[in-house]
Parts: structure tokens; sequence; C-alpha cells
């Protein structure tokens, strides 16, 4: 976790949530799904004059009315109880009720008709159905998603985004306080209307909606929902794209660097990519793009900035020998560089470090690992000193309030695999992962052999693991695209798809055992945008390396210690 003296903005607490639950009705038509909408009260404190699904807060009562309320078998008492806050919301907000009679009669019109929809009502919701002996019909009412509320907004809940069939014979009525002009929409049509700017709705209607349009049918939908877990569950965070507010949920490259920038929520920090000027994502590490964007790098090389002015700066991966983009590292550290790090030799991370160090007075050392032989002849590379596993690199500032040195440490982790002189840094007091090449955002690395080996990646994948249980890192910033939140899931993600990769790799071969790498490219990448094989065939190359290679070795011999 980054220190609290080093965040760009104040601590500020995010308002409460207050439980909540929402019912997406649903119904087939011959056009495809479509799902029940209404507007919001225009003069509403959350989302006025929004489209949105009928629902509200989860009240005390609705506990109480778990004995008439039906329940599978595999409902948690919890998703009943926000269950019936639905059903409880849309018959006051629509008219619709979502009831039976114990004999399993649908509940009638007329019956409808003499049931008081106020709030509160003279009668209790619960108290009105029970005189009737009607049942609610929560046991077909599904979790669909989980969503709570961005952590900038004053108004915040923790809803339950439900689904169910739309009972027979019941015509949704608004009433005309809460909620306005019921209408039944297919999701896409929603979406576009939306996108036309004629029918407004807030992220999680939205987000919840391009789900849905996936689907082709009501039963397909609620099969979906048969686990009894929500499909999702998000907190989105907001930035700032192009002026904008735009809001992103958490697989989404911007999420994490939203978390680490701005913890509490704040709408403040620029996602626009630029190379002009580095981008602040804690008081003591900036980052500056150099303008080498390209399919192969993304936006551009990520050359990282860490330390203050008190302390003088270690400058990562200073990228191309650009002319403009070095310059700006200078002015940027006002030449008080301390160290220059390369995390490894390729030509779009070491080639400014020479050049930068000239531009200082004090000539910092170029620090790293020199290239391997197996190294190509544009990835040569020779630091001024080797840099040893585990050593620390160390920034010493002013002091702090509490009169302590303030530090800025790095500590070394060797990590062969894209490169076998690649290494990756630790930021020990902010718990920050600087991965180099080892980890990327928004697409995984090439493993070329010879220099690059598959093995060695994925036992540096391990070690960048421990690295981060054992330094408290939630957050990778890497040389190409966004920082990367939740630190340990990417890694074992990443590590899942590359041996899910290798596992279609090594059925391709045994598929086709007199086949060439093409061959075998076209079978395991068949997911992968046809444009994209010439890279992939690199990895493909890395990948058959290390199937041969654990083909070879010998079976383990059976011990008489083995479990039977």
């Amino acid at each position: 976790m980054p220190r609290p003296s080093q965040q760009l903005h104040p601590h500020r607490e995010p308002a409460l949530t207050r439980e909540a639950a929402t019912v997406l009705l649903l119904r087939d038509t011959e056009a495809g799904l479509e799902v029940l909408m209404t507007r919001r009260s225009p003069t509403a404190s959350f989302a006025p004059g929004a489209y949105v699904f009928p629902g509200g807060r989860v009240d005390e009562d609705d506990a109480e009315s778990r004995p008439i309320a039906l329940r599978r078998r595999t409902q948690s008492r919890v998703q009943l109880t926000h269950a019936i806050a639905a059903v409880r919301e849309c018959f006051e907000e629509l008219g619709v009720l979502l009831a039976e009679h114990a004999d399993g009669r649908p509940v009638s019109a007329s019956e409808l008709a003499l049931m008081d929809r106020s709030t509160p009502a003279d009668v209790p919701f619960a108290q009105q159905c029970a005189q009737r002996g009607l049942r609610l019909a929560t046991d077909r009412v599904f979790a669909f998603a989980h969503w709570i509320t961005d952590r900038d907004l004053p108004k915040r809940f923790d809803v339950l985004f439900l689904v169910a069939r739309m009972p027979p014979g019941q015509m949704p009525q608004a009433d005309e306080t809460e909620q306005f002009e019921p209408c039944w929409v297919r999701p896409a049509d929603a979406l576009q209307r939306h996108a036309d700017g004629g029918f407004d709705m807030i992220f999680p209607t939205i987000r919840t909606l391009q789900r849905l349009a996936t689907y082709a049918n009501v039963h397909a939908v609620l099969e979906a929902c048969a686990s009894e877990r929500p499909l999702w569950s998000s907190c989105p965070r907001g930035g700032l794209l192009k002026g904008e507010e735009a809001r992103f949920m958490e697989h989404e490259p911007p999420y994490g660097e939203l978390a680490l920038v701005c913890p509490d929520g704040q709408i403040a920090h620029p996602l626009d990519w630029q190379h002009e000027a580095p981008v602040p994502l804690l008081r003591n590490v900036q980052r500056l793009t150099a303008p080498n964007a390209s399919v192969m790098t993304g936006p551009g090389t990520n050359s990282y900035i860490v330390g203050d002015r008190a302390s003088g700066y270690i400058v990562i991966d200073p990228g191309p020998n650009d002319f403009d983009h070095v310059g700006r590292l200078w002015r940027a550290t006002q030449g008080d560089v301390r160290a220059i790090v390369c995390t490894h030799s390729h030509a779009d991370h070491s080639p400014g470090a020479v050049p930068l160090q000239a531009l200082c007075e004090s000539r910092p050392p170029i620090l790293g690992l020199p290239s391997a032989p197996t190294a190509r002849p544009t990835a040569r590379f020779t630091p001024d000193r080797t840099l040893d596993d585990g050593e620390s690199l160390r920034l010493e500032g002013g002091m702090d309030e509490a009169g302590r040195r303030i530090t800025h440490t790095l500590r070394v982790i060797h990590t062969p695999g894209h490169a076998a002189n690649h290494l990756c840094l630790v930021l020990e007091e902010d718990g920050l992962l600087f991965s180099g090449d080892h980890i990327l955002n928004g697409s995984t690395t090439v493993i070329d052999p010879p220099d690059g080996n598959m093995s060695d990646y994925l036992e540096s994948l391990d070690r960048l693991d421990e690295a981060c249980a054992a330094f408290d890192v939630e957050s990778i910033l890497p040389a190409h695209g966004y920082v990367l939140g939740f630190a340990r899931t990417a890694i074992a993600r990443l590590k899942a798809h590359r041996l899910q990769r290798e596992a279609r790799i090594a059925a391709a071969m045994r598929k086709k055992p007199g086949g060439t790498p093409q061959d075998w490219l076209e079978m395991a990448y068949s997911d992968t945008p046809r444009h994209l094989w010439p890279v992939a065939a690199r990895s493909l190359e890395a990948h058959i390396e290390r199937i041969l290679i654990r083909a070879s070795e010998p079976a383990p011999q059976p011990s008489r210690f083995d479990p039977e």
C-alpha cells in the first residue's frame, strides 16, 4: 500500500452505502428479448430523469416478509431478502406483483387493483399479500449482477440486480411519483437510443444492458444465473478522457491506475495518453511515455521517475534514443538523476540511457544486467554496474511531519524470461512493482527464443508473486499500458493464461504430430486475430521448446513412500 504521505490527493472518506435491490423483468417477443424499464423522476436525488429498472432500498420489514416468500433450496437468506425488496419495490413503482396463490394461481388484475401501492401504505405490503393468501414468487427471482455505487458520488448504494420473467396477465403502470413512462425495450435498442442522446442511463444500467444483450431469450438469462452467484460484482472508478468523466469496471485497463492515484474515488486523473509531460501517479512516482506507439509497444514505452526534489531521482527504463523524450526526462528531474535502471536491453527500453546520462552533470550510473550472448544485435547492452538479485537502491530525502527520514527504496528482482537480462523492481515503502516487459497491461508479452525462455518466464512470475506477498504489493507499473491493480490476481491470471495456451499448443502437436509450427499456430491461436499471428509465432516457438524439453525429462520413479 502506498504511504498516505505520497498520495496526490488528501484522504476523503466515501459516503456509506445503503443496501438496495432492483429487478430486471424480462419477456420474449418475436423481435427478441425485452426488458422493462422506467424513467425516474426529474427531481429524484439519485439519477434524476434516468431510465432504470424498478427497485429501491432494502427495508427492515422485508426480512419479516420471509414467511410468505417462496424460496429455492439453494437461495441464501440474504438473497431472499433482496428478492423480497425487489418484488415490493416493483409493485409499489409499477404495479407489477410477482406472487401467486397457494394453489399456484397467478394474482389477478382485479386483485392488484384493490391493493394499496402507496408508500407507506396503511396496511404493510406483506400483510396485504397475506390477507389475500398470496405468496411472493421470490423463488423465480435470480441474482444477475452486484453493483456498488462509485466512490465519488454523495449517495451510494450496494445493489443486487435480479432477473425474473414478467408474470402473465399484468400491465405495468407507473406510480407517477418516483417512476414514469414504463416501457419494454430490447437491450440493444436501449443502448442505441442512449448513444443517440435520447435515453439517459447511468453507468451500471448501461453495462448491465450490454451483458443482457448477449442473451437470446429469457431462458438463457435464467440458466446463466443458476449458480446463485451474481455474474459479476463491481464498484466502478472514474477518470478523465478528453476532459470528460469516464467510468471503468475492475477488468478494464484503467481501473488499477485509478485505484492507485485516486483511491477514494476522486474524478481527477487524466487517462489520455500523451508524451509531452510526466503524469504524476504518486508524489514520488511519475510516468513519462515515449512517443514510440506501435502494435508491439501499445501507447509507447513508459519511463518511470522515482523520488522527489529532496532525494533526487532514479529513472527506470529511459526508453528509446529519442531526443525529445530524453530531454523531457532530464527536465522533469531537473538533471538530478542519481541512477538510471534498465529493466532489460530491448531497443525501446535501454538506448535512452547513455544520452540521458550525458545530459546530467553528475553522470549517474547506468544499472541493469548485461545482455546475454543470445540477445539480438539491437539489444546489446553493458551497464556501468551489474545489479545483484535482491540488491536495494535507496534514495534519502527530507524529513516527514513526524521527524522521520523520507526514503524511496527499490528492491531488485532478477526475472529472466522475456529477455535473459530482464529484471523488475519493487518500491518497498509504497508496495509498487515496476514490471518492465514481464507483465503488461492489455496484452501478454512476447517470449522470443533464444534470448526469451518460457520456463524462465513462468518461474519469474512465481518470484514476482512471492515479492508481492512479501512487500504488500497491490499495483503493478508496466512498461506498456496503465497501472495494473490486484497485483497477485493479475499474476495468477497471466500464468494461467500462459499454461492454457501451452495446453492448446500441446494438443495441436498431438493432433497433428507431423505438422509444422505454422500448422500448430493456426490450430492453437485460432482465437487470436490473424494479423497478430507473426508475433504469436515467436511465443509459440518458446512454448514448443518448453513442451519438448519437459517431454524428454525422465518420469519420476515410484517410491515406497508414495501414498497408496
